[in-house]
C-alpha cells in the first residue's frame, strides 16, 4: 500500500492493494462505491493485479478510501505490491485445488462407473455430502464471496458458480429423498473443482505478471556501506538519510540517488536506458538507485531516500499505469454491470421453457444428442429445465471479460517498465496506436539537454551575476550558465531576492539592489552572428538596460533524425515546437530531418498550436521536458515527458521516458500498439464466446461440465494472450 501527495498538481494520490475481488463485477462495483465518495475526482480498480488507484483533494486518506472498500464488502491489503502477495495468492489457489480434488475425484469415478452401468448404493447422498465437505473448505472463499455480493445487494461470478452447484446439489437431494428427479448431484463438487482449478491457472499467470514491478523492487539493495567519522558500516538503506556519504564498490547496484563526491567508474544504467553500453560517472556526476557499478569505486553523497528515490517514483508510476484504463474498456465496464442480472433472467427463462414446453422440444434435443454425446435428451422435463438453468449459469461468467483489458494492459506496462518507458494512464496506450501528429521540443528532447556557453559578451561581474539568478531555475540553459560562470571564477552573489520565472520568457531577480532580468533577448537582431550560427541566446538586463548576453550550443542526440524518419515511415506527422529564436530551431531541425518548425513560442502558443490540430481531427503527440511544455503535453492526446526533465512535465505527461531520447519515443508507440492490438484481440475473443456459449447453453446443448470447462479456458485464453504481449515487444524492439 502506498500514499503520494502531489505537491505539483496539488491533489493526493493514492495506490492500495484490495482482498476479495474475483470478478469483473467485483472491480466495478468498487469503483462505483468509491467514486461517491467525498473529494474523490478519478478512481480505477485492475482486476488483474488486485489494486486500486484514486485521486482527490488533498484531503483525500487511505483510511476514508478504506472505508469505502469495506462497505462494498470488501478489504484493504496493507502489503506492498510484488511478488511475495502474488506469491501468497498463487499458493492458497495451489492448495484449494489439491483439497477440491481429494473430494471430486472419488465422486467423478462413481458417476463413471453409473454411467457404465456399474451401480452404487447410495450415491445421491454421497454427491450430497461431497458437495457440503468442498463449499465447506476449499470452496469457502468462493461462498464468501457470494454472500458478501448477496448482502450488498448485487451479483458476480461467484454467485453465478454458487447458484449453479446449488440447483446440482438440491437434485442430489431430492432423488435421495425420492422424489423422480434426474440427479445432478456431482455438478456440486466437479463445477466448483473445475472453478478452483481456473483459479489456480489465472493466478500462476498473475504471479508471472506480477514480476513486473517485483523486478523493479529487487533492483535496490537491501543494505549500504555508510561512510562516518569512525570508518565504514554497513546499514539498511532505509535508515540512511539525505546529505549521507556512503561507498558502492565494483559489482555492487547504486542503493540511492546521489552525486559523486569521490571516484570514478562505469555505471550500467540499462534498467532506465535501455542501452547496455555503461555510463562513465566521476566526480559531480548524478548516479540513480538500481543501477549497476560494473567497474571502479565511488564515493556517493545521497540526494534522495525512500519515496523520493528515482527507483521509488519508477515503481509508483507503473502502479498508477497498471491501474489504469483505456477508453475501449468503459463498454465493457457497463456489460458487466448488467450481465450477470441478464444472465440469471436468461437462465431462469431457459428453465421456465424446458419444464413447460418439453414434449414439444424433446424431439429436438434427441437429434441434437446424434452429434453432441454429452446432450441428455431423456432426462424429462425437470430435470431438463435444470439442467439448462445449470449449463447457462455457469458458462456465462463475465471473467474473460473483465481480465480483457487490465491483463494486456498489465502486460503491456511492465514490458515497457523494463525498457525505461513508464506509460502512466491506459488512455494514452489507445490514442498513441491512433497519433496522427508528433509535437516534439528542441532542447533535451530532440538535442542532449546539456547546453554549453560558447560565447559571451558580458563582464565576468554579470556573469556571476546570471549565475546567481540561473541558481533558482530549472530551466535546461541554467546549469550550463551556472557551469559556465564557476569555469571563469566569476564571483556569484550569494543573495537574490524577488526572485520570479515566467514560462517561456526568462528570470529576474533583485541582486545588490539592482532589478536584473536574464532570458530572451528583447532585440534578437543585436547578436546577428550568433543568431547566424544556430546558437541559443539568452540577454542579461539591469533595470531594462541590456548589458550582453551568452551564447549557448546543444548536441543533437543521436537517435534524433533516425527515430524522425521512423516516425514519418508509420505516417505521423512530425512538427519542431520550441520556445528558441527561428535561426538555432531551424539548424537542429534541419540535422533532424524536419521540415515544419515553429519558433519563438510561449507557453501558451504550444497550446494554441496543439488544439489548432485536434481541431482539424488529428491525434496529437507532444514531447517536452520543460516547464515550458507542461501546458502542451497536458493539452496534448499523448504527451510524452523525457524522464530528466521537470516534476511539472513529468506530472503533466501520459507517458514517460525514464532515459533516452527520441527513439525511447518510437518504442513506447509500438508498445502501445502491440499491447492495444491485444486488448482488441482479448475483448473479442471473450465477447464471441459469450456470444456462443450462452444460447447453447440455454438450448440445453452444453453439458454443464462443458461449460465450465468453456468458461475456464475461455479466461485462459485471455490470459494467455495478454502473456504473449513481452514477447511480441521483444521481437518487435529488436528488428
Amino acid at each position: 500500500m502506498s500514499e503520494k501527495d502531489s505537491t505539483a498538481t496539488n491533489e493526493s494520490r493514492l495506490s492500495f492493494g484490495i482482498r476479495g475481488m474475483t470478478c469483473a463485477t467485483c472491480a466495478r462495483r468498487i469503483e462505483q462505491r468509491l467514486s461517491k465518495t467525498p473529494g474523490v475526482d478519478f478512481v480505477s480498480i485492475n482486476l488483474a493485479t488486485e489494486r486500486g488507484f484514486v485521486t482527490g483533494s488533498p484531503a483525500l486518506t487511505l483510511e476514508k478510501v478504506g472505508q469505502s472498500v469495506r462497505e462494498a464488502g470488501y478489504n484493504i491489503d496493507t502489503e506492498p505490491p510484488g511478488q511475495d502477495v502474488a506469491d501468497r495468492h498463487f499458493r492458497r489457489a495451489r492448495a484449494n485445488l489439491f483439497r477440491a480434488l481429494l473430494i471430486t475425484l472419488p465422486v467423478t469415478l462413481l458417476m463413471i462407473l453409473h454411467m457404465s452401468g456399474i451401480h452404487v448404493r447410495g450415491i445421491p447422498w454421497i454427491e450430497v455430502v461431497s458437495g457440503i465437505l468442498l463449499w465447506a473448505f476449499p470452496g469457502r472463499g468462493t461462498l464468501r464471496s457470494a454472500w458478501i455480493a448477496l448482502v450488498h445487494r448485487h451479483t458476480n461470478m461467484d454467485s453465478l458458480v454458487v447458484m449453479g452447484s446449488a440447483a446440482a446439489w438440491a437434485t442430489g437431494l431430492m432423488n435421495g429423498l425420492g422424489a423422480p428427479v434426474l440427479s445432478f448431484g456431482s455438478l456440486a463438487t466437479m463445477l466448483p473443482a473445475l472453478h478452483l482449478s481456473g483459479r489456480y491457472v489465472e493466478s500462476r499467470l498473475r504471479r508471472r505478471a506480477a514480476s513486473a514491478i517485483h523486478g523493479l523492487l529487487a533492483l535496490q539493495p537491501d543494505e549500504v556501506d555508510l561512510i562516518h567519522e569512525s570508518g565504514t558500516i554497513r546499514v539498511p538503506s532505509e535508515s540512511v538519510k539525505p546529505e549521507s556519504l556512503i561507498r558502492v564498490r565494483s559489482g555492487e547496484r547504486i542503493p540511492l540517488d546521489g552525486t559523486v563526491a569521490n571516484g570514478r567508474g562505469l555505471v550500467d544504467e540499462a534498467m532506465v536506458s535501455g542501452e547496455p553500453t555503461p555510463v562513465p560517472k566521476n566526480e559531480g556526476d548524478a548516479v540513480i538507485s538500481g543501477t549497476i557499478l560494473q567497474s571502479g569505486s565511488l564515493e556517493i553523497v545521497v540526494t534522495h531516500v525512500g519515496a523520493d528515490t528515482f527507483l521509488s517514483r519508477m515503481i509508483r508510476l507503473v502502479e498508477e499505469a497498471q491501474s489504469s484504463k483505456v477508453p475501449i474498456q468503459a463498454l465493457a465496464d457497463r456489460i458487466t454491470l448488467v450481465f450477470i442480472p441478464v444472465v440469471t433472467a436468461c437462465a431462469l427463462a431457459a428453465g421456465a421453457a424446458w419444464f413447460w414446453a418439453y414434449p414439444h422440444l424433446q424431439p429436438l434435443l434427441q437429434r441434437a444428442a446424434s452429434w453432441l454425446p454429452w446432450v441428455v435428451w431423456d432426462a424429462g422435463a425437470a430435470s431438463t429445465a435444470i439442467f439448462a438453468v445449470v449449463a447457462t449459469l455457469v458458462v456465462a461468467c463475465p471473467c474473460a471479460l473483465g481480465l480483457a483489458t487490465p491483463m494486456a494492459l498489465t502486460t503491456g506496462s511492465g514490458a515497457a517498465a523494463q525498457r525505461g518507458l513508464i506509460i502512466r494512464n491506459g488512455e494514452a496506450i489507445q490514442m498513441s496506436q491512433e497519433m496522427d501528429a508528433l509535437l516534439l521540443d528542441k532542447t533535451g528532447t530532440l538535442t542532449q539537454g546539456h547546453p554549453r556557453v560558447v560565447e559571451n559578451t558580458l563582464s565576468p561581474e554579470m556573469v556571476g551575476v546570471a549565475a546567481a539568478l540561473e541558481h533558482h531555475s530549472i530551466h535546461p540553459l541554467a546549469e550550463a550558465v551556472v557551469r559556465y560562470a564557476e569555469s571563469i571564477h566569476a564571483p556569484i552573489p550569494s543573495r537574490v531576492e524577488q526572485i520570479r520565472e515566467t514560462a517561456g520568457q526568462g528570470i529576474s531577480g533583485r541582486v545588490n539592489g539592482n532589478r536584473f532580468y536574464l532570458g530572451r533577448p528583447e532585440k534578437s537582431g543585436d547578436y546577428p552572428h550568433w543568431l547566424r550560427a544556430g546558437y541559443t541566446v539568452v540577454e542579461l538586463r539591469r533595470d531594462e538596460h541590456a548589458m550582453g548576453g551568452l551564447a549557448t550550443a546543444d548536441t543533437l542526440r543521436e537517435d534524433s533524425a533516425v527515430s524522425v524518419a521512423r516516425f514519418r515511415k508509420e505516417g505521423i506527422r512530425v512538427i519542431m515546437v520550441t520556445g528558441d529564436h527561428e535561426a538555432a530551431a531551424r539548424a537542429v531541425a534541419k540535422a533532424a530531418g524536419i521540415d515544419e518548425v515553429f519558433a519563438g513560442l510561449t507557453p501558451e502558443e504550444k497550446v494554441e498550436i496543439v488544439h489548432r490540430l485536434q481541431r482539424k481531427g488529428l491525434q496529437v503527440g507532444m514531447v517536452g521536458d520543460g516547464l515550458n511544455d507542461a501546458a502542451a503535453l497536458k493539452t496534448a492526446d499523448v504527451g510524452i515527458a523525457v524522464g530528466e526533465g521537470t516534476d511539472l512535465a513529468m506530472e503533466s505527461a501520459d507517458m514517460v521516458i525514464v532515459r533516452g531520447g527520441l527513439s525511447r519515443v518510437a518504442d513506447a508507440v509500438d508498445i502501445s500498439r502491440i499491447t492495444f492490438r491485444a486488448i482488441r484481440r482479448n475483448l473479442f475473443w471473450a465477447f464471441f464466446y459469450n456470444l456462443l456459449a450462452i444460447p447453447l447453453a440455454m438450448a440445453a446443448l452444453l453439458h454443464p461440465l462443458v461449460a465450465e470447462a468453456a468458461m475456464f479456458f475461455s479466461s485462459a485464453n485471455v490470459v494467455l494472450n495478454a502473456s504473449r504481449v513481452p514477447g511480441k515487444v521483444k521481437q518487435r524492439l529488436s528488428e
